[in-house]
This record gives structure tokens, C-alpha cells and sequence, in this order.
């Protein structure tokens, strides 16, 4: 058992109980980069790990009322059928072309995340009016079912091939799409997150691509680290989530980098993100300042 794959657990899964995030988008990169897993065993053991963490994820924000089940649901009804054609998608072009795809293909989905964690932010922090057009839950009309099934076909697949997608891209979803508040944002991405993972990480493993070792390794802490992300959540403010929601996208955009072969250091991916975090905490807290009280003129 190695400490730092624990600490590395520990960490996501508080990422993961708090926005939803960290799990395919950070640990898999993790798992390459520091403890020299091979990359086809890292998504296959870091899906199936991320199952077991996110069930208890989504059980909590579940009984905490941040979830949004009909999104969920539908969300599901795509992208578990798309997972399933991913992991077989995978071992088909692995076998054909070996590895040559993946770079393209992490690089655009790395592009795509820091375009959408940089709207984010500006849409947080420079755009106020979008952010009074967030909703507590989502009508479930026909249109929003369809749209849902859509992006979790797409996501899905992308999931099955990548191990990016359960928590970084169905929450852009959730937030571009959907516009529901944060915290629906997260309930219900960990939530639905569960269901897909539990059938991309069953899939892996009938491909032979979980290392059940390595996987308990994560789970000693990532089970602590979601269980703290969830008791987090109810005591941050929207106005902050918001934002850091937007500097973990960044961080996984940076970890998918280094997925698709450019070499990022390893200081960039903590320290970008948080210099990011820094700035927008300094911006928020210019703004929501009180003026300097008024000196009255002292009569002559």
C-alpha cells in the first residue's frame, strides 16, 4: 500500500464530495504521472474505485436534498448504454491501432474543459445576471428529457474510453444546460455519477483492466476524504462554490493534458488552479466589501 496513492485518495475524494469532481479528470493522470500505473489499467481501476466512492457520495447528498432525481435518471438512461460502447470502443481501436488515438482525443476534451472552466468563472464572477437565472430543480418536459439523454449518450462514451467525464463534463451539463444552483450541481452529478460508474467500472473489469490492490489502496482514503467533501458543502456559500467549481475544471483540464502527452509540470497542476482561486477569492471579496465610511466635514 502506498501512502501517496492514499493521500492522493484522500484528496480527490474530497474534491469529489465537495463539486463532484476530481475522479477520472484528476486521479487517473495521478496514477500515471506519480505512481506509474499503465494508463489502460488506471481508467479501468479508476472507475471501478470511483463507483464504490461516489456511491457513498451520492447516498449522502441524496439525504442531504441536493440531488435531482429526474435529471439523474435521464442523464443515465444515455449515458450508461454510451459507457458500455466506450469500454468496447476502447479495447476495439487498442487492438487495432494501439494508442495512437488517445492523444487527439484528450487533448480536445482538455481544450474543451479549460474553455468551459474559464466561462464559468467569467460567468461567476463578471456576469451576475446569468447567475440569477440558476433554478433549484429542473421541469422535466420532453425536451429536457431528450436533452438529457443526448448528453449522456455523448458523455458516456466518452467516459467508457477516457475515465474523464462522470463528474467534470456531466457537471458542465448540469450547469450550462440545465442551469440548476450549485449545490443541485454536485448532488446530482455525484449521484448520477454512481450509476455510471458502477456500469463502466463492471465493463473494465470484465476486460481485465482493474487492479483491485491499487483500488483499495484509493478507497482507504478517498471513503474518508468524500464523507469530509459532503460535510463541506452545506457550509460553503454558492457565491464561492461557483468559482471553485470553475478552478477544478481547470485543474482537470491541466490533468487531461498531461493524459494526452504534454508535459505539464507537476506544480502547474496545483498551482495554477489555486493562483486561479486566489484571484477570483480577492475579486469577491473587493466586491462584496462595504464603502469606507464617510468622513463628515468638520465645521470651520
Amino acid at each position: 500500500m502506498d501512502p501517496i496513492v492514499i493521500l492522493f485518495g484522500l484528496g480527490v475524494g474530497i474534491l469529489i464530495g465537495l463539486t463532484g469532481i476530481g475522479g477520472g479528470s484528476l486521479m487517473t493522470p495521478l496514477l500515471v504521472l506519480f505512481a506509474g500505473i499503465p494508463p489502460v489499467v488506471a481508467i479501468g481501476t479508476d472507475l471501478a474505485y470511483g463507483a464504490v466512492t461516489k456511491t457513498l457520495g451520492g447516498w449522502r447528498h441524496w439525504r442531504k436534498g441536493t440531488v435531482d432525481l429526474g435529471v439523474s435518471v435521464w442523464l443515465a438512461v444515455g449515458s450508461v448504454p454510451g459507457a458500455l460502447v466506450g469500454v468496447w470502443l476502447l479495447q476495439r481501436l487498442h487492438g487495432a491501432y494501439g494508442k495512437s488515438f488517445e492523444p487527439a482525443l484528450l487533448a480536445s476534451i482538455a481544450i474543451a474543459l479549460i474553455i468551459v472552466a474559464v466561462t464559468i468563472l467569467g460567468r461567476a464572477l463578471f456576469m451576475p445576471r446569468l447567475v440569477a437565472r440558476e433554478r433549484h430543480s429542473v421541469e422535466q418536459t420532453r425536451r429536457t428529457k431528450v436533452a438529457a439523454v443526448l448528453i449522456g449518450a455523448v458523455l458516456g462514451l466518452v467516459l467508457g474510453i477516457t475515465s474523464v467525464g462522470s463528474g467534470a463534463l456531466i457537471g458542465l451539463a448540469l450547469i450550462l444546460v440545465f442551469q440548476l444552483t450549485p449545490h443541485r450541481v454536485v448532488g446530482t452529478d455525484v449521484f448520477h455519477a454512481a450509476i455510471l460508474l458502477w456500469v463502466a467500472g463492471l465493463a473494465h473489469w470484465v476486460s481485465g483492466n482493474v487492479d483491485f490492490l491499487l483500488m483499495g489502496t484509493i478507497l482507504i482514503g478517498s471513503l474518508p476524504g468524500v464523507v469530509i467533501g459532503t460535510m463541506l458543502i452545506g457550509q460553503v456559500s454558492a457565491n464561492v462554490l461557483r468559482p471553485a467549481l470553475g478552478c477544478v475544471l481547470l485543474a482537470s483540464a491541466l490533468g487531461v493534458l498531461t493524459k494526452a502527452g504534454v508535459e505539464v509540470p507537476p506544480a502547474a497542476l496545483i498551482g495554477v488552479p489555486l493562483l486561479v482561486g486566489l484571484a477570483a477569492y480577492v475579486l469577491l471579496r473587493t466586491r462584496v466589501a462595504p464603502p469606507p465610511p464617510e468622513v463628515e466635514a468638520v465645521p470651520a
